[in-house]
């Protein structure tokens, strides 16, 4: 056993040699593998990596947008607004978790980064602009592409409340997206997968050249990663 499986835990490396690492599978399988693994003492995350042949490089070939996973998330997400007046009111009375405008901008610009998404009005972006360096690292600076900046946040707010959420692709043109949690049966994992698929395939950029599904994995937060036939990854 090499060192690097010595320090992924006992639980990873049993699991990780119990079956054959460098074979594909169809994603219907590779579910019911990564289900199989997941035995944690918490209700594990179900993760899906796939790297695109893209150039992100190129602006036309960065792939962003957003997609409705049909059997939820299984995660509370924890929604900022920055909005005024009665898109305010909406997006509180839609069941956003923090709702404000000059003063939510300064409480941010102050620290407070108590949320995993942040959406805002357009009329307020000037304001939530200046807060690049404390949103952008973190992915969580709102933009029109993943309907993040819209004027009507409280629709916004129940759309990822309701399981939207968003992928873009990184330096290296991977994707990671979150598509349920363990305890999910192994049919509204592949709904989940399907629809994160088919939403990949209608964003594919016209400039982008050769195969588009270049590599693909899944796994559970503690489990070890099951490849995909990339082939077949619309197959379920």
């Amino acid at each position: 056993m090499s060192e690097v499986q010595t320090n992924k835990g006992k639980r990873y490396n049993e699991s990780a040699g119990s079956y054959d690492r460098d074979k594909f599978h169809k994603p219907s399988d590779a579910i019911s593998i990564v289900k199989q693994f997941a035995k944690a003492k918490f209700d594990e995350t179900v993760e899906v990596a796939i790297q695109l042949g893209v150039n992100p490089a190129k602006a036309d070939q960065i792939v962003r947008g957003t997609v409705s996973l049909p059997s939820g998330t299984g995660k509370s997400v924890r929604i900022a607004v920055f909005a005024e007046g009665e898109a305010a009111t909406a997006a509180k009375e839609a069941g956003a978790d923090l709702v404000g405008g000059a003063e939510l901008v300064a409480e941010v610009e102050g620290g407070m980064m108590d949320f995993d998404l942040a959406i805002s009005t357009p009329e307020l972006m000037p304001q939530v602009g200046k807060l690049g360096r404390a949103l952008g690292p973190r992915g969580l600076m709102p933009n029109p592409k993943t309907g993040t900046v819209t004027p009507d946040p409280a629709k916004a707010v129940g759309n990822f409340k309701g399981g939207m959420v968003e992928y873009r692709t990184d330096k290296d043109g991977n994707i990671h997206v979150a598509i349920g949690k363990a305890s999910f049966d192994e049919a509204a994992l592949a709904a989940n997968f399907g629809a994160l698929v088919s939403e990949l395939t209608k964003a594919k950029p016209a400039s982008a050249k050769g195969r588009y599904y270049k590599r693909a994995a899944l796994s559970s937060t503690m489990g070890p990663g099951v490849k995909i036939d990339t082939s077949v990854i619309d197959e379920l």
